[in-house]
């Protein structure tokens, strides 16, 4: 894959769009990046950080953790270098880059990601990223994604 800075979006056309569930449990989280705001959920009652969405806390069980807005800021936990692609659409994109973001300023919660850059630069654990908001507002059903790029 190329360089964001080359071109507007990442990932290449033909990748079906993100939505969410049907019972809507995420879309908080996706119009959230449609406004370039990073939202993760955090239980009202035990404080406890949780990413992916669920209707019920990972801490004490009680139901509708609510949805915060944090920096798109973290440490790359993992990563991963894709050779196969997951996606017909991918073939002629490969490799890229795929991390695992930490957010230490949110509960130490998870989230994957691409790794804007270079596809064959060298990745290291630990290291700072800044997320950056993807959008594709052309698409027949307009949406964003968060991408990763390595803090200077």
């Amino acid at each position: 894959m190329t360089d964001s800075s080359a071109s507007p979006t990442y990932l290449p056309a033909g990748l079906p769009a993100p939505v969410p569930e049907p019972d809507g449990l995420s879309a908080p989280y996706w119009a959230g990046l449609r406004e370039e705001k990073l939202r993760v959920q955090r239980c009202a009652h035990c404080r406890t950080w949780q990413f992916g969405p669920e209707w019920i806390c990972h801490g004490c069980r009680t139901f509708d953790p609510a949805w915060h807005e944090v920096a798109p800021r973290g440490r790359i936990f993992s990563w991963e270098r894709v050779w196969h692609p997951s996606h017909p659409a991918l073939a002629q994109a490969t490799p890229y880059l795929v991390v695992l973001v930490e957010l230490p300023h949110a509960g130490h919660v998870r989230m994957l990601g691409n790794l804007l850059g270079d596809p064959r630069q060298q990745v290291e654990m630990g290291a700072a990223v800044t997320g950056v908001f993807e959008h594709h507002a052309e698409a027949a059903t307009p949406y964003s994604l968060l991408q990763w790029r390595l803090s200077t």
